[in-house]
């Protein structure tokens, strides 16, 4: 069934973002519930979505906040998110955010190598402060996901691989400013094959008994996030399945007494949520191709020209039979397509066309290319 547009937004001027947050809250709900039912806490990645309305909700659920750069790290504390609740990753932290987070006192720092924990160090020191630090490991596990969302291999640049671990450890004992905390790790977005975080979950086990076996005990586990949402039919699966993700790490993460669990959820919070509402401009037509051009394009959604992903397409002002279009915007780049022969209905100029699934990686990603004006943010209902 096709979204429904309020009546008083059908005439608003297009291309926005439309937000349901009846909806978020929901989701939000659902994952909360779900997650304490095996006490693990979880962290939402702000680069997922980083507006301020959705950041309140979240923040209002009791969950914490996972920053990849220090600019996020400001947005968090902003909302109101406690410095004990944020934790700081990234592969390319500059002096300037380490400074901005320790001055801020933050939980931890997911550090991704060595030299990068000898900065950190070196930092805190001159500040006269002790970082907490969570080694980021490569774990080596296939997401099975789209290769440029894939962050566990030892081929990405992500996270310290286990051959380089012990050399680590050995530095770790030499740097008196920083205090280990606990293990991260994160094998990538989008995933939908469940099968991969029970996988993750006997990795973390064989990790930590390496640990263990140095005489390190890890306070926190950090398994990261990834769960994916459903693209194709979302309004099937508005709220992901996170009793089952959660209850995956609490029966196989063999934890020790007093031992925390984190989680770093982004897109399955907040994904479904977000709707690009768009209009047609043209409809442009070849003896091979049949052109519905939008007034949103790349610069709103870049996933569909970034990672040749998929969002359901829907047309919400015409009837009838269906036709094939290839759904495009009116960015000047051949990749500003959203999508291929496209089952809509006839569509004429001045329909209202929207993306569905377009809460995570849609605003936050969008740009000024061509020197576009940026696109409004809408939001519906609340808790």
């Amino acid at each position: 069934m096709p979204l429904q547009l309020p009546a008083d937004l059908s005439t608003r001027p297009t291309p926005f973002y439309l937000y349901d947050l009846g909806l978020l809250n929901r989701t939000l709900e659902a994952a909360r519930a779900a997650a304490q039912a095996h006490d693990i806490q979880v962290h939402y990645a702000l680069k997922a979505n980083s507006n301020a309305p959705i950041l309140a909700l979240v923040q209002q659920h009791g969950f914490g906040a996972d920053c990849v750069s220090g600019n996020e790290v400001q947005r968090a504390l902003d909302s109101g998110f406690a410095p004990d609740h944020v934790v700081f990753a990234g592969v390319g932290k500059s002096d300037a955010e380490i400074i901005r987070a320790l001055d801020a006192d933050i939980w931890c720092f997911n550090v991704e190598s060595a030299p990068e924990l000898a900065i950190v160090d070196e930092l805190a020191g001159a500040r006269g402060r002790r970082a907490r630090v969570a080694l980021r490991l490569n774990p080596n596990v296939d997401a099975r996901t789209h290769h440029y969302i894939t962050t566990g291999l030892e081929a990405n640049k992500f996270g310290i691989n286990m051959t380089d671990l012990p050399q680590v450890m050995e530095l770790l004992e030499r740097l008196p400013n920083v205090e280990l905390v606990g293990l991260h790790v994160h094998i990538g977005s989008q995933i939908t094959d469940l099968s991969v975080f029970e996988t993750l979950a006997g990795r973390v086990n064989e990790l930590q008994q390496w640990f263990e076996h140095r005489g390190t005990r890890l306070p926190h586990l950090n398994v990261g996030g990834g769960l994916g949402v459903d693209y194709q039919a979302p309004d099937a699966h508005l709220v992901p399945d996170f009793a089952r993700y959660f209850g995956i790490f609490g029966r196989l993460l063999q934890r020790r007494p007093g031992q925390q669990v984190h989680v770093e959820l982004g897109r399955a919070l907040v994904a479904q949520c977000g709707t690009l509402v768009s209009r047609v401009l043209y409809v442009k037509e070849s003896q091979q191709t049949r052109f519905a051009i939008l007034d949103a394009g790349m610069t709103e959604l870049i996933r569909p020209a970034l990672y040749q992903s998929y969002h359901r397409i829907e047309n919400l002002t015409s009837p009838g039979p269906e036709r094939l279009y290839d759904v495009v915007g009116p960015i000047c780049e051949s990749s500003d397509t959203f999508g291929r022969q496209v089952a809509l209905p006839e569509t004429r100029r001045g329909d209202v066309v929207v993306l569905r699934t377009a809460g995570a990686y849609g605003e936050v990603m969008s740009s000024g290319y061509n020197l576009r004006d940026k696109a409004a943010a809408v939001y519906l209902g609340g808790a």
